[in-house]
């Protein structure tokens, strides 16, 4: 018995696939795996011994609860926490070998006086702020560093910054960031560096630096906007049709009453909503497949349910499958249709579906 109305397979052997295809844009360089936020809704504890087991070796997450589940499931991986050294953390990442990732000299302070006291070094990776002004030196105060010995002191093992519109090729941004950061390395030499997120990855050999730093792309997310997708599709959302009925011209469905038939039409309910992780904006504007049949959503999509007009879709009976993430309908094609990005659609992927891990079709 199935406990949930919707099923999420996740594909491991096309997330493996994906991080092997960014890998080789960049011979001879390394490739870490961004897997914050459950890694994007897929599911920390499968995918990342998934990578590692393919050869990754280096992982980044947003936050310490994150780095340390990360760390229960490799012990001997690096794991760099990207929100940095937030105040009071500093001892539970020490006790679990994690690295934050340090944008202020008041964190390289502090994370320098904890690997004084233990005696130990204590690696971190140093967040330089080359345009997005959210963490990180800006970049004067980065240039400062040069020769200063907090840098050694912090154990700064990798320098850093995040790409502002890096899926943008033509964006003047990207070329003064590229500079910015050839000026940071050149003042703070011998520090391997990291530059290209998954659409940075794409910009070409100058982006690439040491490690490599993708998250979006793993799961299937298209780098290359307004491109063909170079990436394997990993998350598939199927639901199953719980009830179909017909209805007459001038009927409505859903709450408040927002949509209308114009005419005899057949509505399927299916078993999932917006507390599911499916987003209620696209009630009105989303589509599901039933049978290969578009089949648009109709009315507010509720906590637990959705309906669709599957008048056109002859397959549409109690108990067959409508495919809501999958074919024709990838997860930015979903993002679109609710007026967001498929990073949303990924990492609000909801705890109540059955999901099924498929394994075994790595490239």
């Amino acid at each position: 018995m199935h406990g949930h109305g919707a099923t999420l397979i996740i594909d491991l052997g096309a997330i493996v696939s994906n991080w092997r295809r960014l890998a080789d844009e960049a011979p001879g360089r390394a490739c870490a795996a961004v897997v914050k936020a459950d890694a994007y809704g897929c599911g920390l504890d499968r995918v990342a011994p998934a990578l590692w087991q393919a050869g990754c070796r280096t992982f980044f997450v947003a936050h310490l609860s994150e780095a340390i589940a990360a760390r229960a499931l490799l012990p001997e991986a690096i794991i760099y926490v990207l929100n940095g050294l937030l105040p009071g953390i500093g001892p539970a990442l020490m006790a679990h070998a994690l690295r934050p990732v340090v944008g202020s000299r008041d964190e390289m302070v502090e994370w320098a006086a904890l690997a004084a006291a233990s005696g130990a070094p204590l690696p971190a990776a140093l967040h330089i702020d080359t345009g997005m002004n959210r963490l990180g030196f800006p970049v004067p105060e980065a240039l400062a560093l040069a020769g200063d010995p907090i840098v050694a002191q912090a154990g700064i093992a990798l320098l850093m910054t995040h790409l502002v519109s890096a899926e943008l090729p033509e964006e003047v941004v990207n070329a003064r960031q590229a500079a910015d950061f050839a000026r940071l390395r050149a003042a703070l030499p011998g520090i391997p560096a990291s530059f290209a997120n998954s659409s940075g990855v794409f910009l070409g050999a100058p982006a690439h630096h040491d490690l490599l730093r993708p998250g979006y792309a793993l799961f299937g997310g298209n780098p290359v906007p307004g491109r063909p997708n170079p990436m394997r599709p990993v998350v598939r959302l199927e639901a199953t049709i719980a009830q179909v009925r017909t209805v007459a011209a001038g009927d409505t469905a859903g709450y408040n009453a927002r949509w209308t038939a114009d005419g005899p039409r057949r509505l399927a309910t299916l078993s999932l909503g917006y507390a599911d992780g499916y987003p209620r904006a696209a009630s009105g504007r989303g589509m599901a497949l039933v049978g290969g049949v578009r089949c648009p959503i109709v009315g507010l999509i509720s906590m637990d349910l959705v309906i669709l007009d599957v008048t056109d879709a002859p397959a549409a009976a109690r108990g067959s499958t409508a495919t809501l993430i999958g074919d024709g309908l990838d997860i930015d094609a979903v993002g679109r249709a609710a007026g967001t990005i498929g990073y949303e659609i990924l990492t609000g992927l909801g705890s109540r579906y059955v999901r099924h891990y498929v394994t075994g079709t790595e490239a």
